[in-house]
């Protein structure tokens, strides 16, 4: 930046102009006629303005003081505003932040160039000159005040831009801001599964798969110790996210590990348990198998007469399955012995219900037989609560809940008429009232279903 000072230089003698006149005025009248054509002559004096001169020489100066003060605002948003680009293009590379690089690059130039243009006007000007032309300081005054003019129109451009920056900015710096903190959370949370799995291999647990885990987010780390600088900001972001949601997962692992063993342990005891009950149980179906071929028709046991069999096949299968488990167990193969228990379960479950399935139908065919009365009352009782429901409020059924019903109601009149005869189906029976309940259970559900959304 030229020095915009507009004082009039001193001369070398230490004199002035005034002095000089000063002097003359002193001198005798014809010594001052023949000093005057010398004085005005040149030997070093200046040329006197005057009043119009000095005041062209002042609103030049003024003029070159109005542009360096726009040329400073301007240079000055512009520095401001390439370190708003910078933080839009180390964190964003969307078109839109592509087009903002561009378009502050196109609105360079242009500050590039009304720069030049003022740089050029002040080297044109001294405005200091003794010998400064009262017209060369209009020329000057109107070439330095285009000059700011232009620099105050390509500020203009420029606050525009800046406002246009606002919403890739305010979402830069808000990526920026939460790049620290979120590096420094996955570091705490790599630290913090360090140290749980070193608690849980203090207990005796090894955690192989833990600390495989746990060293596959070694190189991630070292990525973010490297920084934004290296691989730039959302990658880092989600990295550092990344890590912070595994190194959390390993954590919260190892953390639990020690239930988890003894979890597995007080499981393996208790479904050997339950496998030794079930092989007593299942002991038991023969006897009742008996009792049922012996009272009753072939159609009321047939389909459990397999039942013994498979029980003894469930239970050897758990045996097998259990053994696995602990081995599993042993070898701190934490999700094979899990899985190896649940198989176990699952086998026991079945052989559990086959088993009370043959007792259960001996006792339900023992009551029908004995008094097969209670259960029609209690069927007919169900479809007549379903009726009374669909009448509720109509002189006469919607035919989509009467039709079911009547159809219930044959049904019924069809299961106790094979109750006649020498050896009745007791089990035909019994599953036969059971749909027929389940027929009016589901008609009185559809229509609470529609009274409840305001269509009965």
């Amino acid at each position: 930046m030229r020095a915009t000072d507009a004082r009039p230089r001193r001369r070398a003698g230490g004199g002035s102009a005034v002095g000089d006149v000063l002097a003359l005025v002193l001198l005798p009248v014809p010594l001052l006629v023949a000093a005057l054509p010398a004085a005005f002559a040149g030997g070093g004096t200046r040329r006197w303005f005057g009043g119009r001169g000095e005041s062209q020489r002042a609103e030049a100066q003024a003029a070159k003081d109005a542009a360096a003060e726009a040329f400073y605002e301007l240079d000055t948003a512009q520095r401001d505003l390439r370190i708003s680009i910078e933080t839009i293009t180390a964190v964003d590379g969307s078109p839109a932040a592509r087009r903002a690089v561009d378009d502050f690059a196109a609105l360079g130039r242009r500050i590039d160039e009304a720069s030049n243009t003022y740089i050029t006007a002040v080297d044109a000007h001294d405005l200091d000159r003794d010998d400064l032309e009262s017209s060369v300081a209009a020329r000057a005054r109107a070439e330095l005040t285009g000059a700011k003019d232009e620099l105050v129109r390509v500020k203009a451009e420029l606050d525009r831009f800046t406002q246009g920056l606002g919403p890739l900015l305010g979402s830069a710096e808000t990526q920026l801001a939460r790049l620290a903190p979120a590096v420094e959370r996955a570091r705490q949370a790599l630290l913090g599964a360090s140290n749980a799995l070193d608690a849980a291999r203090a207990s005796g647990l090894r955690a192989d798969d833990l600390a495989a885990r746990l060293a596959a987010l070694a190189p991630e780390l070292t990525r973010l110790n490297e920084g934004a600088g290296r691989h730039g900001v959302p990658e880092t972001l989600q990295r550092a996210d990344r890590v912070l949601r595994d190194a959390e997962a390993v954590r919260a692992e190892a953390e639990k590990l020690p239930a988890r063993a003894a979890e597995i342990d007080h499981r393996l005891v208790s479904l050997r348990t339950r496998a030794e009950a079930l092989t007593t149980r299942a002991g038991s179906v023969d006897p009742v198998l008996s009792e049922l071929r012996r009272r009753f028709s072939a159609v009321c046991w047939q389909d459990l007469q397999r039942v013994p069999e498979q029980a003894a096949v469930n239970v050897r299968q758990a045996e097998d399955k259990l053994k696995e488990a602990a081995e599993a167990r042993d070898e701190q193969r934490w999700a094979d012995a899990t899985s190896r228990l649940s198989t176990v379960r699952a086998l026991l479950n079945a052989t559990d219900e086959a088993v009370s399935a043959a007792g259960d139908r001996l006792r339900q065919l023992d009551a029908v037989a004995k008094d097969p009365q209670q259960e029609i009352e209690r069927t007919r009782f169900a479809v007549r609560d379903a009726q009374r429901l669909a009448m509720e409020g109509r002189s006469t059924p919607d035919p989509r809940h009467a039709r079911p019903l009547d159809e219930a109601v044959a049904r019924l009149d069809r299961a106790v008429a094979t109750l006649d005869g020498r050896h009745p189906d007791y089990w035909h029976f019994l599953t036969e009232t059971e749909a027929v309940r389940q027929t009016a259970a589901r008609v009185v559900s559809g229509i609470r279903e529609e009274r409840g959304a305001g269509r009965g």
